[in-house]
């Protein structure tokens, strides 16, 4: 059975990732990129569908050994895990070096302390653990080929074949250190160089070192704001500039239920959010490297936006169910691709605006495509902003007229506006000035309840939706407008758990429900710091510190957060890590840091 989610890890060199468990089991690993097949799926089904185990030797009948350590080394994504055993100490350091070649995933066993006999068991299935590769020595190393696909593994150890699977046991005493490495090939190129695990550790520690250097932020919540962009990073597709939401497939938002999603992928709206985040910390490559990611990836249709396109801008993420992976905890189905990819969702118009807008704002160097981009978007927007849609949270039940899809018309209206008054670019400026006016009219008198005193998910309907947090974020409204006050007053009333975090909306259990899905879901993570947030603006400070930290001591102990916070199983639940969750965490530190609003 894989670990518990917050029991992984995450390493990755800017093109895939892999996520390891505790016990020192690599349970995830899709090669060449993130969106590629997985050739290690026991995170989403069992041991026969692919991992790799390196920790202490142990009985077959016994759970392998948990780490009694692990870290990050400083501040990098180089994992070191260690283990005390009744024979000594021993350290193992995982890795996947940044390049431009194969990729590479490096584990470094080294003595620390007695003579420890450890294992290496590597099982390689291909195709979601549906294909068993074959297995064999090519020049004295091990090989794995099924169809484009070959993994080479090299190592000093010996290694033996058993039950299908590549074993090495061997002994390290103090100051040994020995090496294994699985780099990827196309299956009919030659053979990967030969690896160098010492000189690739060096020139990786180097990377993070210097990328870490670039940082701006150096308040009193760094370390949490480190990590969350060092994870980031880690979810940017570097030969495109393309953010994935997460690294990870069908990590279930219900545990054993169907919400099961695949994250891998670039949704405008998280890497738009993302985006700002690294702007307001220093980070203005990955900015203009995503505009240049944004600019492609629309290209030749900017009116037929889509809400997500794959990590090089293809646009058909057709969805797919993998019926022989029982999924995670038996959370099925286990999906790929994403069917939300052609939904209408009028919002990602102005979380793409706001960001366009953000990157003029602190520099960028000015694109006049972009500028255009903007405007073509927005008269787009101005035929189709009365339709009803599926929203932010890509709802699978009838469209609606949500109210954040229509606050975030306004957002994108609003900000050509700035851009036309700059006199970066020309457009009907007093046309959209009343577009701007009619679209607020709109929100504030069918979005909103009097009675209440709320805005509400949609137009004529009585739930909440934690999405009307961003109004006053997004400049809709000032924070002390008595509108904004009772949204967030009936959010918390209405959408808090019993720890005081936030749900999306109200789900019906078995009933299917505005989402059009049976089941419940977890606390949403974002929409939790977004409640930091607004407090913040209306000045209840401590209220807000104290619940933003409530949202770190979530974390697990090396700083990652999935998507949702599971407050009946007190555990982390959705995919994994989740850039939707640590954008709102480095925005929620920068504002109690500007406010003081911090203990200490």
């Amino acid at each position: 059975m894989a670990g518990r989610i917050e029991d992984y890890a995450l390493i990755g060199d800017m093109q895939t990732a892999a996520l390891v468990c505790r016990d020192g089991t690599v349970d995830w690993l899709c090669l060449p990129r993130f969106d590629s097949h997985a050739v290690f799926a026991g995170l989403l089904g069992t041991e026969e569908h692919g991992f790799w185990r390196l920790g202490p030797a142990h009985a077959a009948d016994a759970k392998p050994p948990t780490a009694a350590r692990r870290s990050y080394r400083g501040d990098s994504l180089i994992l070191e895990s260690e283990w005390d055993t009744p024979r000594g100490t021993v350290r193992v350091t995982d890795f996947m070096p940044p390049r431009d070649g194969a990729p590479q995933l490096i584990r470094i066993v080294e003595g620390v302390t007695g003579r420890v006999p450890m294992r290496s068991a590597l099982r390689m299935r291909f195709s979601y653990g549906r294909v068993v590769p074959w297995v064999h020595k090519h020049e004295g190393r091990t090989v794995a080929v099924a169809g484009p696909d070959s993994v080479w593994f090299d190592t000093e150890a010996e290694t033996y074949g058993k039950a299908l699977t590549t074993y090495a046991d061997f002994t390290v005493a103090p100051g040994d250190r020995i090496a294994f490495t699985i780099s990827w090939q196309p299956s009919h190129k030659q053979p990967p160089p030969l690896p160098e695990p010492e000189g690739s550790l060096e020139a990786t520690e180097d990377f993070w070192r210097e990328w870490v250097e670039h940082c701006t932020y150096h308040g009193p919540y760094r370390e949490a704001v480190i990590r969350s962009l060092i994870t980031l990073k880690a979810l940017t597709y570097a030969p495109t500039g393309g953010i994935v939401a997460a690294p990870t497939t069908s990590l279930p938002e219900d545990i054993g239920g169907v919400r099961n999603w695949d994250y891998r992928y670039t949704w405008l709206r998280d890497a738009a959010i993302t985006l700002s985040s690294l702007l307001r910390t220093g980070y203005r490559e990955e900015a203009r490297a995503w505009r240049e990611w944004l600019l492609r990836a629309v290209a030749g249709d900017p009116e037929n936006l889509q809400i997500m396109y794959g990590i090089a801008g293809e646009r058909e993420l057709g969805e797919a169910e993998l019926d022989w992976l029982p999924g995670y905890e038996s959370s099925a189905p286990v999906r790929v691709g994403n069917g939300a990819a052609h939904q209408l969702q009028l919002d990602v118009y102005g979380e793409v605006t706001e960001a366009l807008h953000l990157g003029h704002m602190t520099g960028l160097a000015r694109n006049d495509y972009a500028s255009l981009l903007q405007l073509k978007l927005i008269r787009y927007l101005e035929d189709h902003w009365q339709e009803p849609d599926e929203g932010i949270w890509e709802v699978r039940g009838p469209r609606r007229h949500f109210v954040h899809s229509k606050v975030m018309a306004w957002v994108a209206v609003d900000r050509t506006i700035k851009l036309i008054e700059s006199g970066d670019a020309d457009g009907p400026l007093e046309r959209w000035k009343e577009l701007r006016d009619d679209i607020h009219r709109d929100v504030c008198e069918k979005g909103y309840d009097k009675e209440r005193n709320t805005f509400t998910q949609s137009y004529g309907s009585q739930e909440l939706d934690a999405s009307l947090l961003l109004i006053p974020q997004m400049g809709f409204l000032p924070p002390d407008d008595k509108r904004v006050i009772g949204t967030i007053e009936a959010i918390q009333r209405e959408l808090s758990t019993p720890d005081g975090f936030i749900l999306r909306y109200p789900t019906e259990g078995d009933r299917e429900g505005v989402d059009g899905l049976p089941g419940d879901e977890g606390a949403f993570l974002a929409c939790s710091f977004w409640m930091a947030d607004d407090l913040a603006m209306i000045g209840r400070v401590d209220e807000a510190r104290k619940l933003f930290e409530k949202l770190l001591a979530l974390r697990n102990d090396l700083g990652l957060l999935a998507e949702e916070w599971d407050p009946r199983l007190k555990r982390q639940v959705g995919n994994f890590p989740q850039a939707f969750s640590h954008v709102p965490l480095i925005d929620t530190a920068l504002r109690l840091t500007a406010s003081g609003a911090y203990g200490g």
